[in-house]
């Protein structure tokens, strides 16, 4: 399938989803469903990404509704879309619709659209990796002393990095090391799903970072039951760092 009909066909869906949520606010933000971890929010935007998603002839593995679409296609598009939901229900305005398309070949298409700012990332494997249709280039920190880490929980191992931040959205975070707002990205929490982190990990390897698990397993997996420690750093010496804190 043409990489630019799913760019587009995800721009939609990202564009859907903000449509369905540009009025929903305060108390209706917080609105929990009987699921988990679940908002109301997540729902509405499943709905709506997926009123677009599901005219492509792909499979589709949603967070919140599961596997649909044509099953026997080639290309499955993961979704998550409201990643950083807590965020979301809260008006902090760091969360994303991510959107990533895997083939055979591995990770073919994204985008992770900031819902609030309008930031729109987009990357197409061997294509290179774009923020608002400019493109992006990794930092290129090699010291954990002179670092910026956006961090998913807190290490038991604190690093003397320069500074760190804690986001609220792995998809945006990211992202945000692939255009070199923050060196690197550490996940302690070793919980994320392959709809958390894929789309932001097409865009790190794109822009000419570095991501891994910190158990060796691989990252490109469609398994709504897999679950990942993502590590991600512009060069291979912070990285190595970054994985020193994990062990």
């Amino acid at each position: 399938m043409d990489t630019k009909l799913l760019i587009e066909a995800f721009d939609e869906a990202g564009a859907a989803v903000n449509a369905s949520l540009r009025n929903v606010r305060g108390s209706g933000r917080r609105a929990r469903t009987t699921k988990p971890g679940q908002y109301a929010i997540d729902l509405i935007a499943d709905e709506a990404a997926l009123g677009v998603l599901s005219k492509l002839p792909v499979a589709i593995m949603s967070e919140e509704s599961g596997l649909s679409g044509d099953r026997s296609s080639p290309i499955i598009v993961v979704i998550d879309p409201v990643d950083g939901s807590s965020n979301a229900a809260r008006d902090i305005p760091y969360w994303a619709t991510s959107i990533c398309a895997m083939d055979a070949g591995g990770l073919l298409a994204a985008v992770v659209v900031n819902q609030e700012t309008g930031v729109h990332f987009r990357a197409v494997r061997g294509e290179g990796a774009t923020r608002n249709g400019e493109r992006i280039q990794s930092s290129d920190v090699e010291r954990v002393e002179d670092s910026v880490i956006a961090l998913s929980g807190l290490p038991g191992l604190v690093l003397p990095w320069k500074q760190f931040r804690v986001l609220g959205s792995a998809a945006l975070a990211l992202c945000d090391v692939a255009c070199g707002s923050v060196d690197g990205f550490l996940d302690v929490a070793s919980w994320h799903a392959p709809w958390d982190y894929l789309g932001g990990v097409l865009m790190c390897s794109e822009a000419g970072a570095i991501t891994l698990d910190a158990k060796g397993r691989a990252l490109d997996t469609a398994d709504p039951m897999a679950r990942r420690q993502v590590l991600a750093a512009g060069t291979q010496g912070l990285l190595e760092s970054l994985r020193n804190a994990t062990s």
